[in-house]
């Protein structure tokens, strides 16, 4: 990751974790974080957890990406810090973010959970920020491990510290659950037990979200917020999806993480494959031809973690894909300030965008581009319409339809045709190139950002 990045990197056990270092180095107690309301629960818990007050932002409704002109004035002089998303790989305006917080005087931050291999305004995802953090649990599929990338060469060895403050000891016991984690991961899915394994957990107290959001525990959390900064108060909320957030990694994690880590370009060339196919389709037309129209330059395709389409019916849609055996996670809906309310943040100034992309985003995964492209059209699922009021300006509706599809035609633009990864298309989990890359446990309805 140095070398991808050109920045001193520290390991940490998780992502969340090493946001939680990187807030706490960089803000003061009290201070207010621009971040996206399209986020996972969990890192708007690791905010409070520093000690410190969400701000939610406003949010273009095609990609969920931060409207940074949006933002009120007086909104960027109450801050302290800006946190990207890059949701699902997707990157956030960093270039105009930057130029923002050296005005300000404040740390940038980047969260590349899912944005590993992004790249904006000719710099990778996680080299514009004061400081980024990676999960290895999303492209690299390690299922443990982050990285804390540094701007600052001279801040590394001072995190570094603070993180070995932060962590728990080591338990062979989970060490052990780790190691045999993938076995137990592959019966799963060869014998289809995945919705019978997530009832089990759900049995065992294992499953802690039975809808997308977990519950909120409102006065518990205010008892929390008032002991902040303190991770342990918030441990109930920051733990949910991963225990381990936070113990000291032993070899058979590190030993994974390394292995992984060696596999990681081979990954991101079979994930930019699959998104490409994915953003020929008629579910990804709105959003390319809005950003066109926003004056965001079309680069090259990115690796996505997931692709973002944009369906009229998204729990119809999902419904179409588990019967396929496609199990659609990282949802975030609804956005942070309808779910934690004034309490616990900031509303955006500006919320449709946020409320429409939640409500319409089918976050599909790459790997599995022609299984999805195929389960979607036999149920004639349709591209959702994006409003008039959320589209830039001199844009409509109707201009968001591809060339040849009405508005009754769900159908892809020949996805199959001179396809990246015809010659072998994936089945399940299989790679091109013959990598296998093991999926989770059946995802329940709101996966962890790691």
């Amino acid at each position: 990751m140095r070398d991808r990045l050109g920045r001193e990197c520290v390991y940490v056990p998780s992502c969340r974790f090493g946001l939680f270092a990187a807030l706490r180095h960089w803000c003061p107690p009290g201070g207010r974080v621009l971040m996206s309301p399209v986020n996972d629960d969990v890192i708007f818990f690791v905010v409070l957890a520093a000690g410190l007050r969400p701000v939610q932002a406003p949010l273009k409704a095609w990609d969920a990406s931060i409207d940074v002109a949006a933002v009120p004035d007086e909104v960027w002089g109450s801050l302290s810090a800006v946190l990207t998303t890059n949701l699902y790989g997707n990157p956030d305006p960093a270039p105009e973010l930057r130029a923002r917080c050296d005005e300000l005087g404040i740390p940038l931050f980047e969260d590349g959970a899912h944005a590993i291999g992004s790249e904006v305004g000719g710099r990778p995802v996680g080299a514009w920020g004061d400081a980024s953090v990676f999960s290895l649990s999303k492209h690299v599929g390690a299922h443990a491990g982050g990285i804390l990338a540094v701007a600052d060469p001279g801040a590394r060895d001072v995190l570094e510290k603070a993180c070995e403050e932060l962590l728990v000891p080591r338990r062979t016991t989970a060490e052990l659950a780790y190691a045999v984690r993938p076995y137990a991961e592959t019966a799963v899915r060869a014998l289809r037990l995945r919705r019978a394994a997530w009832a089990v957990l759900r049995r065992l107290g294992q499953a802690e979200r039975e809808e997308i959001r977990m519950p909120l525990h409102p006065e518990e959390l205010a008892r929390a917020v008032a002991a902040a900064p303190d991770l342990d108060a918030h441990d109930p909320w920051v733990r949910v999806d991963m225990h381990d957030y936070r113990l000291r990694s032993g070899r058979f994690r590190l030993g994974r993480v390394a292995r992984k880590l060696d596999r990681l370009d081979e990954v991101l060339a079979a994930c930019r494959a699959g998104t490409e196919l994915l953003l020929a389709t008629g579910w990804a037309a709105a959003g390319r031809t809005a950003a066109a129209a926003a004056g965001e330059r079309a680069g090259a395709v990115q690796p996505l973690f997931r692709v973002p389409l944009l369906v009229a019916d998204r729990d119809a849609a999902a419904a179409a894909l588990a019967r396929r055996g496609i199990i659609v996670g990282y949802l975030y809906d609804p956005p942070l300030d309808d779910y934690a309310g004034a309490r616990f943040t900031d509303v955006s100034p500006a919320p449709e965008g946020a409320r429409w992309f939640a409500r319409h985003a089918l976050p599909v995964d790459p790997l599995r581009a022609r299984e999805v492209i195929a389960a979607l059209e036999e149920s004639g699922v349709r591209p959702a319409e994006v409003p008039e009021d959320l589209l830039p300006e001199g844009l409509l509706p109707e201009d968001l339809l591809p060339e040849g599809l009405s508005r009754e035609d769900p159908l892809s633009e020949d996805p199959l045709s001179e396809d990246p990864l015809s010659e072998k298309p994936p089945s399940g989990d299989r790679l091109p190139g013959g990598l296998r890359r093991p999926g989770p446990l059946p995802e329940g309805p709101g996966p962890s950002r790691g």
